[in-house]
C-alpha cells in the first residue's frame, strides 16, 4: 500500500508530529508514504515541503486581500498534484490543509474528477464550515456563511468578506466527490461534521489522536509535603475576556485557592504584564516534551479552561501521564477523557469549576491505574491501527 499525507506542518506542531507518528508506523509495516507540507522542515527522504515560506507569506497578503482564506496558492497545489500523479498512491490522507500552502478547493475537485481514494482527517471545523476553524454556536455554516457576523476575526480580510463564497466554493468541491471518506479526531466533531451540509453525504468514523506513550507516560517525581500542585496547559495565556482559551479563569481560581497550599503553574506562551496572585506561576513555553511529562506527572491536577477544544491534546496527554483533569465543557475534551478520572462542568461557571477542582485534589488516586488506562485509549499504535482500517475500507469500496 502506497500512502500520500498532506498536512500544512511538518514534522513540528501537534498536527504534524501526528503525522509523523503516522508516516512512522506505515513504514514500519512496509508501507510506502510520502509527505507533502508546507511549514517545516525535513532533508529526509519521502517529505516534501511544496511551498517556500516567501511564497505562503505572499498567499497570506492575497487572502487578506481577496477575502478568500483557502485559494490561491497555484503554483504549489500544482506542484502536490504532478507528486499525486506520479505516485499513483492508493490513499492520499488530507489532514490541515491552512495556513496559505495549498488550494483545498482545486486540489478536492482534482482529487474527486480523477477518482483518487482520499481520507480527510477533521482536525477542526473549518473543512465542513469552509472558513471558521470554530464555529462556536454560530449556525450559519448550515446555512451558507451568509452575512457572517464576524468576517474580519474568522478571515482576516481588509477589504471584503468572502465567507459565502468560500463556502460555495468548498460546497461544489466536494459535491460528487464518490471516494472520500471522512474520520474526526473526536466523537463530538465526528457528530457536528457528519451534521453539516458539507459533509452530511460522506461516510464518517471517529479516529482519536494519538499520544506518544514513551514520553507521555507517568514518571515517578518528589512533591513538597502538604502542597497541592495545579497544571494548565495551553499554546498561549492570557487574562484578556476575549480570549478563548480562557486563561481568566484560571487567575480567578488561583485567587480563590490563596492560603489553601495549592500552587499553580502555567505552561504557555504568555504577554509581560499581567496582574497575578502570589500561587500563579509562569514557566513560559515549554517545548521540550520530556519537561513537559515530568510536570504532567507532578501535578495532582490539570485545568482546562478553553471555551472549544475538536480534541484536546492536553487531557489525553494528562492521562497519560497518571494526572486527572478537570475543565469547562467545551466539546470534544469531555468526551474523549477517561469519565472516572475528570470532571466537566458548564463554561464559565467559576463556582462549579472551584468545586470540580477541590474534590479532585481531596480525592486519592492511582497515577499508576490512570497512566495504564490512558496509554491504551489513545496511544500513537490505537490511533495508526484504526486509520489503517479506514485505508483498507476505501481501497476494498474502489475495488468493488
Amino acid at each position: 500500500m502506497k500512502v500520500i499525507l498532506i498536512n500544512t506542518v511538518y514534522p513540528s506542531g501537534s498536527t504534524g508530529r501526528l503525522v509523523e507518528a503516522l508516516e512512522r508506523q506505515c513504514r514500519d509495516r512496509g508501507m510506502e508514504t510520502l509527505v507533502l507540507y508546507g511549514h517545516g522542515g525535513s532533508s529526509q527522504p519521502g517529505r516534501i515541503k511544496i511551498a517556500p515560506d516567501w511564497y505562503m507569506k505572499l498567499q497570506a497578503l492575497r487572502a487578506r486581500l481577496t477575502g478568500l482564506m483557502y485559494g490561491g496558492c497555484l503554483l504549489s497545489t500544482r506542484r502536490a498534484i504532478r507528486v499525486i500523479r506520479r505516485e499513483k498512491p492508493d490513499v492520499v490522507h488530507l489532514h490541515c490543509l491552512n495556513s496559505n500552502f495549498i488550494n483545498i478547493y482545486r486540489l478536492l475537485s482534482w482529487l474527486k474528477e480523477n477518482r483518487v481514494n482520499t481520507v480527510l482527517t477533521n482536525h477542526a471545523e473549518f473543512m465542513y464550515t469552509a472558513n471558521c476553524g470554530h464555529a462556536f454556536d454560530c449556525e450559519g455554516y448550515q446555512r451558507g456563511c451568509v452575512d457572517c457576523p464576524r468576517p474580519r476575526r474568522v478571515t482576516k480580510a481588509w477589504f471584503t468578506d468572502g465567507t459565502h463564497r468560500s463556502w460555495r466554493r468548498m460546497k461544489q468541491a466536494f459535491a460528487g466527490f464518490t471516494t472520500l471518506r471522512v474520520t474526526n479526531v473526536s466523537p463530538w466533531l465526528t457528530q457536528r461534521a457528519a451534521q453539516s451540509a458539507m459533509l452530511r453525504d460522506f461516510p464518517h468514523d471517529t479516529v482519536l489522536n494519538g499520544v506518544d506513550t514513551s514520553v507521555f507516560t507517568y514518571r515517578e517525581s518528589p512533591t513538597l509535603p502538604g502542597e497541592r500542585l495545579i497544571l494548565h496547559v495551553t499554546a498561549n495565556f492570557s487574562d484578556d475576556p476575549r480570549d478563548q482559551k480562557g486563561g481568566r479563569y484560571l487567575i480567578q481560581l488561583a485567587k480563590r485557592m490563596e492560603g489553601q497550599k495549592v500552587r499553580f503553574l502555567v505552561a504557555g506562551k504568555h504577554p509581560g504584564n499581567l496582574q497575578l496572585p502570589p500561587n500563579l506561576e509562569l514557566l513560559g513555553n515549554l517545548a521540550d516534551r520530556d519537561q513537559l511529562a515530568r510536570l504532567y506527572s507532578r501535578a495532582d491536577l490539570v485545568v482546562l479552561t478553553s471555551m472549544r477544544e475538536t480534541f484536546s491534546m492536553v487531557t489525553a496527554e494528562s492521562l497519560c501521564c497518571g494526572t486527572p483533569v478537570v475543565g469547562f465543557r467545551a466539546g470534544a475534551p469531555e468526551q474523549i477523557a477517561l469519565p472516572e478520572y475528570s470532571e466537566f462542568v458548564d463554561y464559565g461557571d467559576l463556582d462549579a469549576l472551584y468545586a470540580a477542582a477541590r474534590r479532585m485534589l481531596e480525592a486519592r488516586f492511582d497515577k499508576k491505574a490512570i497512566s495504564k488506562a490512558a496509554r491504551a485509549a489513545y496511544s500513537n499504535e490505537k490511533m495508526v491501527e484504526d486509520y489503517f482500517r479506514v485505508y483498507e475500507q476505501c481501497i476494498k469500496k474502489s475495488e468493488s
